[in-house]
């Protein structure tokens, strides 16, 4: 069997991917969940919880110890190595790198680079500048290595014309509903699985994080024609390969690109038919792309998944642990005694249904009904 891998802030998705897709997986990531070790054939921490950043240090050390075994046929960096290209490098020459290339993760992750290329491509996105606009209202700042949304807040008091803090930029908030289009691509084009509707909600002084998904949700043939040329087309110019995402508000008909998230996404859950993992391996490795898939015969299952923040400090009491063990529907599973402070992730439930309201309603309340517990811890 062969052996991936799979590395991120946290690691749990990709792991259960991976080993529905046939793999075995290692799971490298901050947190080192119950549910993630129980999928792993092995983990190793990437840094502490707390932090919620990938360290670079404890990445490379992980990846040395791993190519000492001499049978990993390779890692797949997810979700935190957006800014870190020069770990995925030096990675990438202790194990193969199963992924974007380092310097395709600089490209897209430059503001620089990335909207000159979506304005030569005429891929519509939303007003952006490299210097603080005379009037703020109506800007964000948004540091370009982040991910999550913790790396976007309204754009702060500053000289106008002066310039943006190193990888950030300066963009004009855009109407409409967070959306995301999965894609697998072969460092030429690339292939949309499907679309997704975001859900975001502010966290303490941020007020844009990323809180999870459902998909595959309807968008009209139009734009889903729009959308998916785009990522086609950004896949070229910036030779994508594997499992990515393109990131977009949609207002009725019109919709502007946000970023490309050149990694394997969270909405990787929400196609498992399409054995994403599976998929991304071929097309990182041999430049194979999945079938087009036909047209639906039968009601499409609607997949979503929703994070938990802790709303106040608190200590995981013993039995709040094993409540949170025992739904199945909850996952990213804290060991009992952990500490989190208020906004920290805690642990995340998911949903199914035939329709993208009747999962918005079922996360909902699984969500409220894990707020519930984590008073009484």
């Amino acid at each position: 069997m062969t052996i991936l891998a799979v590395a991120g802030v946290s690691a749990r998705a990709m792991a259960e991917a991976a080993v529905r897709d046939g793999f075995q997986a290692i799971a490298l990531d901050l947190f080192g969940d119950v549910d993630t070790c129980r999928t792993a054939a092995r983990w190793l921490p990437l840094g502490e919880p707390g932090a919620l950043q990938i360290d670079a240090d404890c990445t490379l050390s992980a990846l040395r110890l791993l190519a000492q075994r001499g049978d990993v046929a390779g890692w797949v960096p997810g979700s935190g190595f957006e800014g870190l290209h020069e770990v995925i490098a030096e990675g990438g020459a202790w194990l193969p790198l199963i992924g974007n290339r380092p310097e395709t993760v600089r490209r897209v992750r430059d503001p620089r680079v990335f909207f000159r290329v979506l304005a030569a491509l005429g891929v519509p996105h939303p007003r952006v500048s490299r210097t603080a606009p005379a009037d703020r209202r109506g800007w964000l700042l948004k540091d370009m290595r982040g991910c999550g949304g913790w790396q976007v807040g309204p754009a702060p008091e500053a000289e106008a014309g002066s310039p943006a803090p190193a990888h950030h930029v300066y963009q004009q908030q855009a109407p409409g509903v967070p959306m995301s289009a999965t894609f697998v691509a072969d460092g030429y084009r690339a292939r949309v699985l499907g679309f997704n509707q975001q859900i975001v909600q502010p966290v303490g002084d941020r007020p844009w994080v990323f809180a999870g998904l459902v998909g595959p949700v309807a968008v009209s043939p139009v734009v889903a024609h729009e959308v998916a040329a785009a990522a086609s087309v950004l896949a070229g110019a910036f030779t994508l390969r594997g499992l990515g995402s393109l990131d977009f508000m949609l207002d009725g008909e019109r919709w502007l690109a946000l970023e490309v998230n050149p990694r394997p996404p969270a909405s990787l859950s929400c196609y498992p038919e399409a054995a994403p993992m599976a998929a991304h391996v071929r097309a990182c490795v041999e430049g194979v792309l999945p079938a087009a898939s036909p047209a639906p015969t039968a009601p499409v299952r609607v997949e979503g998944h929703r994070i938990v923040f802790a709303p106040r400090a608190l200590r995981l009491a013993d039995g709040v642990a094993a409540a949170l063990a025992a739904r199945a529907a909850t996952h990213d599973l804290p060991s009992a005694g952990a500490r989190f402070q208020a906004g920290d992730p805690v642990c995340s439930v998911s949903a199914h249904g035939d329709d993208a309201e009747q999962v918005w309603a079922r996360l909902q309340a699984a969500h409220a009904d894990v707020h519930t517990l984590l008073e009484t811890s």
